[in-house]
């Protein structure tokens, strides 16, 4: 009996080894910059289209979006920030955005560790206005990175589908 169950693990190991996270259907990601010699992380999952259409649809407009799948997403950093014109201390948060038809929200909150649709309003350190942008053809799987990186200062950009929202982070 020992041998059948030690096979059946063993072949349930083989299987998934041998489709790993790229085949899950929002796998983990990260993204990391360092600035002024600290870093800045987010961990997030990534979700696909798959044939959805998602900006305003199923990512609504005027809701608290988890920007992301599964766990919520983690914002790490090991120094004090500017994003945008609001102070973040160094610390341990939750990104959430607020997308609009005109503008989203950067929303960067104290809660940590919860599973990503469970939002707590009164925790927000911070809604931050983004800037909105096109792409140029869709995005099949969202991404959150940083871009345009020079000494203390960078963009974090939210892209899927066609759209890129960013904002300024400045080491403080």
């Amino acid at each position: 009996m020992l041998f059948r169950s030690l096979a059946s693990f063993a072949c349930c190991t083989v299987l998934f080894a041998s489709t790993g996270f790229a085949q899950m259907p929002s796998p983990p990601e990260t993204a990391t910059v360092s600035l002024n010699g600290k870093a800045v992380t987010i961990h997030y999952g990534a979700p696909s289209m798959r044939g959805r259409k998602i900006v305003g649809n199923l990512v609504p407009y005027d809701q608290v979006w988890r920007t992301g799948a599964n766990e919520s997403t983690s914002f790490v950093t090991q120094g004090n920030l500017k994003i945008g014109a609001t102070s973040v201390p160094a610390g341990t948060y939750t990104l959430y955005t607020l997308p609009g038809s005109s503008q989203w929200m950067l929303i960067v909150n104290k809660q940590t560790g919860q599973w990503g649709t469970k939002y707590d309003q009164s925790q927000d350190l911070a809604r931050i206005p983004m800037k909105s942008g096109k792409l140029s053809s869709p995005q099949e799987r969202m991404s959150i990175t940083f871009e345009n990186t020079h000494g203390s200062s960078t963009e974090l950009h939210v892209k899927w589908e066609n759209t890129d929202e960013s904002v300024t982070l400045t080491a403080q």
